[in-house]
């Protein structure tokens, strides 16, 4: 996805649509999505209210090429709204693209929006995209967030059509999960609609905008948590059935037809898992939609991740695989043998028309006489081979009986690799706050010695309590060389692994998962990773995905030892 909707839709929930001037104000007059309109409608009177107020406070004039602090520089101004600009820019000092929302210091929500900023950067959950500063400067108020160029929001992937059950299943867990640990900390979103919501290349849904999206547009609810969750029970509702659970068009989202009301995902599109449906009518809890359901509404994101987490898990589908072409096989019936098949693009050869049957005497005793010689040559020459191959073998020293079959079937010993040697290496945590996994014991992993280990840090279940896909070890070899095989000693227990090796013509370590591709995988303590074809790469990653149980409710993965050979 292009760059510039990962900072636009931050604040225009309709990106790619229309002037957003006009569209954003018309989401928040016209009900576009029932959870912001019940927040605003249910708010006292807010900044955005106030149009007079509003218009005398122009946007800030700046341009591409402008710096703050010295150090964002302004590349592209994305949006226009409200009084506040949204642009896409540069980290000069950290050399990494950023977000920036701006507005004059003495914009009615100012104040607001610098609080709710530095709310959700205290937050630190990697689930949301991450606020890196916020700073009143010079007259203006301006808050940096994260940029993520390889994530899709909701709403591209919803113009393809519906998600499939096991993608929706893990949208409305990990942002139910994700809404729930917010609110545990006292923060809202207020604004969660389909352009909130990322997908990353790892598959791994990220929300941006928490509470800032709301200050920037002076949204207020005398009930949050119920607000966001109704807001993901239309987001999962919408992943079902490609359709917005109001009447109102939006997000390039067909809305449902007038005066039928809200219905269920189940009678809107055939094949939409039964599961999900109920549990995205009880996340919206329209007008008494629910009450003749068996199952009680969800009013809070704590209990809607508790609904998820007691469904029977919804798993992926199964992977489809072509069928191999129909083997030709030599046919030995009455009328075939010697015949040779036709194969696919190329004409059979002429068949071979065997001599007439001998009938006399004479004819058949010369058959016999023919075939004994036969078998007599055969054994005459089987034994000379034989015999070649034992006189070969005491001419080499070789007193073993036969040579040790190769994976490939043929006689020849496979040749041990030459040991590589590991330049360095460093701790690889991309989906962490910090982005570091215990970088201090990270020599320990390729010192030769298996009493010592590095380890990850602790989390609640074996899949990293679902906060991101694994952690790992970036190993750079100096150069790039051949691959054969990586051996890794764990402790602690069976550990899932995953071998991934960046392009050889890599020039420098790859930042993100997505520069590695995975080459072979393997559980167990000690694990053989040995890729399926040559792979040639100077920056080789050993990613952990699941952990050993080490204690009641803490799971930990320890890697005692890398050795990698050609």
């Amino acid at each position: 996805m292009a760059e510039r909707s990962t900072a636009a839709v931050d604040v225009a929930d309709n990106s790619g649509d229309e002037p957003l001037t006009a569209k954003a104000d018309k989401a928040t007059t016209d009900g576009v999505a029932k959870a912001q309109d019940t927040a605003e409608k249910s708010a006292p009177e807010t900044d955005s209210e106030r149009p007079s107020t509003e218009s005398a406070v122009a946007t800030p004039e700046l341009h591409s090429g402008h710096k703050l602090a010295r150090r964002y520089r302004l590349e592209e101004c994305v949006t226009r709204l409200d009084g506040f600009s949204s642009w896409r820019a540069v980290d000069e000092k950290l050399r990494r693209a950023v977000g920036v929302h701006l507005l004059p210091a003495d914009h009615p929500r100012a104040r607001s929006v610098l609080a709710a900023a530095r709310s959700a950067a205290l937050l630190g959950d990697p689930r949301f995209v991450q606020v890196l500063d916020a700073v009143e400067e010079n007259d203006l108020v301006y808050v940096v967030h994260e940029w993520l160029p390889d994530a899709v929001e909701l709403t591209a992937l919803l113009t393809a059509g519906p998600l499939e059950a096991h993608d929706a299943y893990q949208l409305v867990s990990q942002v139910s999960q994700a809404m729930a640990a917010a609110h545990r900390e006292g923060l809202a979103h207020l604004r969660l609609t389909p352009s909130a919501v990322l997908r990353t290349s790892s598959g791994q849904y990220r929300i941006r905008g928490l509470a800032v999206n709301a200050a920037l547009r002076g949204i207020r609810a005398e009930r949050p948590q119920l607000t966001d969750t109704e807001a993901i029970g239309a987001l999962l509702y919408a992943a079902l059935t490609q359709r917005w659970p109001y009447e109102t068009d939006a997000y390039g989202l067909s809305g449902l037809p007038k005066g039928v009301g809200l219905i269920a995902p189940d009678q809107v599109r055939a094949g939409v898992h039964r599961g999900l449906s109920e549990l995205a009518m009880r996340a919206l809890v329209n007008d008494g939609a629910t009450a003749s359901r068996q199952e009680p509404p969800c009013t809070t994101p704590d209990e809607l991740a508790a609904a998820v987490a007691e469904m029977p898990r919804v798993r992926p589908p199964e992977p489809s695989f072509t069928a191999p072409p129909e083997y030709q096989r030599t046919t030995y019936q009455q009328g075939t043998y010697g015949r040779t098949q036709s194969v696919a693009g190329v004409p059979a050869a002429a068949p071979v028309v065997p001599p007439p049957p001998l009938q006399s005497r004479t004819g058949k005793a010369l058959k016999w006489t023919v075939a004994a010689l036969l078998i007599a040559a055969l054994g005459l020459g089987s034994w000379q081979v034989a015999d070649r191959l034992i006189n070969h073998g005491e001419e080499q020293g070789d007193t073993s009986p036969t040579q040790p079959i190769t994976q490939d079937g043929d006689n020849k010993a496979p040749k041990p690799g030459k040991p590589v040697a590991i330049v360095n290496a460093q701790d690889f945590d991309p989906f962490g706050q910090d982005r570091s996994e215990k970088p201090a014991g990270i020599k320990n992993s390729y010192d030769n010695n298996r009493k010592t280990f590095w380890n990850t840090d602790g989390y609640y279940s074996s899949d990293f309590g679902r906060l991101k896909p694994g952690v790992g070890i970036i190993l750079d070899l100096g150069k790039a060389q051949q691959i054969g095989q990586v051996d890794v000693s764990f402790l602690g227990g069976n550990t899932a692994v995953e071998l991934r090796a960046a392009p050889a013509n890599t020039s420098s370590q790859p930042t993100e998962l997505d520069g590695f591709k995975k080459v072979a995988e393997g559980s167990g303590e000690n694990v053989a990773l040995k890729p399926g074809k040559a792979v040639q790469a100077r920056y080789v990653l050993v990613w952990l995905t699941d952990l050993p149980k080490v204690s009641e409710k803490n799971f930990r993965g320890k890697v005692s030892e890398i050795s990698i050979t050609s």
